[in-house]
């Protein structure tokens, strides 16, 4: 069994070197006593800030502020790019019919990073 994550949980990304918040807005009206996340609370900026500076050279910025330091991996500041849900997210559990999500779900960057949840906010309420 894994944990419903909820606003506050903390997020790694692979490429990145430091956590990120998870903001949840209350617009899904379910509290566990603070709001609740969904496989839909994947968006940039909104949900996930930045994780820091990130690391990767599938991102436009890091290939070319390498490439101008002569190959040396110049580490450029993250901006999340995010366009797929979390996945698998809980299949029993929904959240305005949208999938809740847990601990256990990951994901994609498009900048070839894995964004984790590290902690889930909250350790109450368990869902499968």
């Amino acid at each position: 069994m894994s944990q419903l994550v909820v606003m506050g949980a903390l997020c790694q990304c692979s490429f990145g070197v430091a956590p990120c918040p998870l903001v949840v807005l209350p617009d899904k009206r379910t509290l566990s006593p603070t709001p609740a996340a969904t496989i839909l609370d994947n968006k940039p900026i909104v949900n996930l800030a930045t994780f820091g500076v990130c690391s990767s050279l599938a991102n436009p910025a890091v290939a070319a502020a390498t490439a101008a330091a002569l190959g040396v991996l110049t580490p450029m500041p993250c901006i999340p790019v995010t366009v797929a849900p979390w996945t698998p997210g809980s299949p029993t559990v929904l959240i305005g019919n949208i999938p809740a999500l847990n601990n256990t779900s990951i994901l994609m960057c498009n900048w070839g990073g894995v964004i984790q949840v590290t902690q889930s906010g909250q350790n109450e309420v368990i869902i499968p």
